[in-house]
């Protein structure tokens, strides 16, 4: 009896983590790190988002920053964890559908730290053709030797007043 209840311990803990996703290659480079949280917000109606890639796309310590003009036009800021995030924006995302495409990327690198301005356009579908909303993300990154980290991304949506300018539009 004590020899059946080893094995099924060593079993039990042979297997125990076994099941979860490796998202390893998902943040192996700053390319597959961005595409990734492009790719994992977004979705049709109704489709539901992989919120644990999302998490592990970020630091323990990362925010989510969007700015704008609040109702009185003073220009703010509001910071989130990605959990904030997830509850203030799931939802809606899910509900409503949403796409949001890098359309251009501007690097900057020092030692393990990169800035990353990143232009995107948003959509309600996959398949529609005209954007309902464009702006940038600034994303700050850390690679910590193994892996690349989303320390922060702080963005703000293009107003009529406030156009993105060219040289956030070109591919170079």
């Amino acid at each position: 009896m004590k020899n059946l209840i080893l094995i099924l311990f060593v079993i039990g803990s042979l297997s125990y983590g076994q099941d979860k996703t490796d998202y390893s290659k998902k943040v192996a480079s700053l390319d597959s790190t961005i595409e990734t949280l492009y790719s994992v917000i977004s979705g049709d109606k109704g489709e539901a988002r992989n919120w644990e890639l999302f998490k592990y796309l970020f630091h323990k310590d990362a925010k989510l920053i969007p700015s704008g003009k609040d109702n009185e036009g003073t220009h703010n800021a509001t910071f989130m964890t990605p959990d904030d995030y997830i509850q203030r924006s799931g939802k809606w995302l899910v509900e409503n559908g949403f796409h949001e495409v890098e359309i251009s990327r501007k690097v900057q690198t020092f030692g393990n730290i990169s800035q990353v301005f990143s232009t995107y356009e948003s959509f309600r579908n996959k398949s529609d053709k005209e954007p309902f909303m464009r702006g940038i993300n600034s994303i700050q990154l850390l690679n910590d030797g193994n892996r690349w980290w989303i320390i922060n991304i702080y963005w703000q949506q293009e107003t009529k007043d406030n156009p993105i300018p060219k040289k956030y539009l070109s591919k170079q």
